[in-house]
């Protein structure tokens, strides 16, 4: 056994040192930088769809194969500037100078919010409706979105993509190498949190489940987010208190349900939000979908689409008489 647990230390203590000496003496080459971070592109397409073969391809172009001042110094490995951040900021001449672009931790927080940024912005929805293996229409579209100013920059990713075979690595998830939203939260939570609690997936986002004495700001504290992440992402109100056992969302909700689950049927009490925590779809998206006003509530029995906008709107209950609200009415009046 000795010998094994000597092997396993010097494999852990070679990887580092690989990592390291590209990154500190920009020796990093192209081969290293897909080598090195190849299994997060496709750990990131597992969780979002975003093929692994632009990831690396963006990876390998905006951070010059990893050794880029953005890269060494703030782990920005996909040029994404400050805008709305509120996280770590590192200053660096671009388009302009001492322009603000994001810093991360580890290289890991820059690809997990790469795809965040591109799997949140409406800008890009358009892309996610493309097979997860057309690399070409989606360096495209990321040109067409405004993502990078240079006018060859679609050209350059299909370039890096062809002369690397970086499509081998979209065609392993999508063989089941790497299956699209399985539950790789053992792993997601060894690369970025420090908690024992249990991570899990729906619909591919990190989800965990209160446990009593949690707060949106006490969660926020234990896995590093940025302020009213919590809030956002579970549609809550400040001050809103917590359930043991209540379903919250580490990452942003989609925009629709996992393949499979197509409809909903409105059990008896159950809400829009109970429905979007249920299945991970974003609120907003919800009611669009189904042709619903926002607040408005379904019927028990009727059917949410979950995946596909409704032709006819859903049914609304009919409003009480206005003679059953009197007696209520007198009681709330204020005296004069």
């Amino acid at each position: 056994m000795a010998w094994k647990t000597w092997l396993a230390m010097l494999a852990i203590l070679s990887g580092i040192t690989s990592l390291t000496r590209g990154q500190k003496y920009g020796e990093f080459t192209r081969e290293d930088y897909i080598k090195t971070y190849s299994d997060l592109a496709m750990r990131e397409m597992a969780r979002t769809r975003i093929p692994a073969s632009i990831t690396l391809a963006q990876g390998c172009l905006e951070s010059n194969n990893g050794n880029s001042t953005l890269a060494t110094r703030g782990n920005n490995h996909f040029g994404i500037k400050c805008h709305d951040w509120t996280g770590r900021k590192i200053f660096h001449d671009d388009d302009e100078r001492h322009e603000c672009f994001r810093s991360y931790r580890s290289p890991y927080e820059s690809y997990k919010d790469h795809s965040n940024f591109l799997a949140t912005k409406e800008r890009y929805a358009f892309l996610f409706q493309l097979k997860p293996h057309d690399y070409r229409g989606w360096a495209k579209g990321l040109k067409e979105a405004g993502y990078a100013t240079a006018p060859n920059y679609a050209k350059l990713l299909i370039q890096i993509i062809e002369q690397n075979e970086l499509y081998k690595f979209d065609l392993l998830v999508l063989d089941g190498g790497l299956a699209m939203g399985t539950d790789t939260a053992a792993t997601l939570e060894f690369h970025e949190y420090a908690t024992g609690r249990k991570v899990m997936l729906n619909n591919r986002i990190e989800y965990i489940l209160v446990e009593p004495g949690d707060t949106p700001e006490s969660l926020r504290e234990e896995f590093d987010l940025y302020k009213n992440e919590i809030y956002r992402y579970n549609n809550l109100f400040k001050g809103e208190r917590l359930t043991p056992g209540q379903m919250i969302y580490l990452q942003p909700k989609r925009r629709k349900a996992a393949r499979g689950n197509e409809v909903h049927v409105v059990k008896e009490g159950e809400t829009m939000y109970d429905i979007s925590q249920a299945y991970g779809v974003k609120l907003k998206h919800l009611y669009r979908m189904n042709l619903m006003l926002e607040g408005s509530q379904p019927l028990e029995g009727s059917k949410i689409n979950l995946r596909r906008k409704k032709r006819v709107p859903l049914p609304i209950p009919e409003p009480i008489p206005e003679e059953e609200f009197e007696e209520d009415e007198m009681q709330f009046r204020f005296d004069e």
